[in-house]
Parts: structure tokens; sequence; C-alpha cells
């Protein structure tokens, strides 16, 4: 008995190893996704009663919700491919031989690490009917003779909302893209260059396979992030005009924080999680497979 005590067998000894990390899902997983199922099926406002899938047929029947689940898909529909390919670009750039690197790499963490609110504050600004810089702009320029209100005009204000995610969310991926392209071995490109391929064709069939892996990752990342799309638009348009830049997740905020309706709020956030597991699972599925 104390012999195997003292020399557990490597099933008990991983067993002991993984107890610690495995309570620590369970409590920052695993017990919050189960809370938000709990509240979603329960009168959690008034009687505490159960209500089964009675908020999720008002969740189904209420317009908000389709509209800020268009808007949510939109986005992450635009902003996704226009980070990526952006920071692909900027990854590249950053990945140039330089004598001096780091300021290249820097000004790709500043956006990065600028808060989202902060980021939407500034681009605020800058559509900001009375004095903002687009308007200066385009003034000096002599495009326009009168001020425009981007923020105002639906179509405008989301055009101008995915500019904004592009520009802050392309540095993040060009970060996982430097590093995927700091690993492609060199001698791959000095063999094609002696066999004749030109850059165009180095990109395509060397730089592009060899950084899927990376692109995955960052698309994976990326695509969550955007589905969970709240501070840009808030500090932008707080949804305007109207509900023409709502997000889904500034929707579970309204329905949650504002009206004090924790059940109907936890029924769209698991929406949300459903959504979020999808695309995940359809990139792992589909691109990933492909990636391999």
């Amino acid at each position: 008995m104390l012999s195997k005590l003292r020399d557990p067998s490597e099933k008990t000894l991983a067993v002991l190893l993984l107890a610690p990390a495995f309570l620590l899902l369970l409590m920052i997983v695993v017990y919050p996704i189960g809370k938000l199922i709990y509240n979603s099926l329960m009168d959690v406002d008034k009687t505490g009663v159960f209500l089964g899938l009675r908020n999720y047929v008002d969740v189904i029947q209420d317009p908000l919700f389709w509209n800020a689940t268009k808007n949510t898909l939109l986005i992450t529909v635009i902003t996704v491919p226009g980070a990526l390919i952006v920071g692909l670009a900027l990854a590249m750039l950053a990945n140039l031989p330089f004598k001096r690197k780091w300021p290249v790499r820097l000004s790709l963490l500043l956006p990065w690490a600028l808060p989202l609110s902060f980021a939407g504050l500034i681009f605020a600004w800058f559509f900001n009917t009375d004095y903002g810089v687009v308007n200066d702009v385009l003034f000096r320029l002599g495009l326009q003779t009168e001020s425009s209100s981007w923020l105002l005009k639906p179509n405008w204000a989301f055009a101008a909302i995915c500019l904004t995610i592009i520009w802050k969310t392309s540095s993040f991926m060009a970060l996982i893209l430097l590093a995927g392209l700091q690993m492609i071995p060199r001698t791959l490109y000095e063999a094609a260059e002696v066999d004749g391929a030109s850059r165009w064709q180095q990109f395509w069939q060397i730089t592009i396979p060899m950084l899927m892996p990376s692109i995955i990752v960052a698309l994976i990342f990326r695509t969550i992030t955007a589905l969970q799309t709240f501070d840009i638009p808030y500090t932008m348009t707080r949804g305007g005009p109207g509900e023409a830049t709502e997000t889904l997740a500034m929707l579970i905020h309204k329905y949650t924080i504002e009206y004090s309706s924790i059940g109907f709020g936890s029924t769209l956030a698991v929406f949300m999680f459903v959504i979020s597991l999808f695309v995940t699972g359809f990139y792992l599925r589909h691109i990933g497979k492909n990636a391999t």
C-alpha cells in the first residue's frame, strides 16, 4: 500500500496533474455555460418558475433579434476577410529584411494594444459631422461642399464601423501571420527561384500553403470576436441610426442591463454561443481539413 502511494501509476499521476486544470475548466467554462442555459429556461426576473422553451420562441419572433443577427453576420463577413487581407499585407511588410525591424513591428502592436472602445471614440471623431477629419479632408480636396453626416446615415455608419474594425483587428491578424511567415524555411524560396518561379508563384505555391495553419488560427479567433462585436459600434453609434448598426452583443446588453430581462438576455446569449460553435466547427471541419 505504501509503495503504491509513493510510486503512483502513470494513469493516477496523469489524473492528479490534470485535476486542477479540469476543476478550473469547470469553474470558468462549464458552470457559466450551464448557468446561462438554466437562466434561459427560467423566469429569472419575476417568479423564477420554469418556462421551458418560451424564451426561445419569443426570441425567434422578435424582429430585433433577426436585425441584430443580420448586422452581426454582415460585420463578420466583411471585417474578417478584410482584416485577413490587410493583416497578411502588413505581416509580409514586417517580414521584409529591414535593417531596423522594430519600428515596423511596433506599428503593428499599437492598433492591437489600443482598447476597442478608445478606437471607436477615435473613429467617431474622424467621422464627426461638424469637426471630423474625414469631412475636413474631403473639403480640402474639393470632393464635397457641405458636411456629410456619416454616422447618421445607416449605410455609411455601417461602413464606418466595418472600416474601424478592420483597422483595429488587422494588426492582430498580422502578428499571428508574421509568426507563421518566420517559420517558413528560406530554402524553399531559394529552390523556387532556381526553378524560375516568379514572386507571384512563390506566394501562391509556398507562402499561402505553408501559412495556412496560421491563417486558420487567425480566422477562428477573429471570427469569434467578430460575432461578439460590441465596443466599437456601441461607442460610435450606440446601434443607430435606429437599429441599423445594432449587433447581437449590443442587443444582449440592452435586454440584460437596460431592460433587466435576464432570462431573455440569456436566451439571446445562448443563440450567440451556438452561432460561434457552428462557425468554429465549420472552420475546423472544412478549411482546416483542406489545410492539412
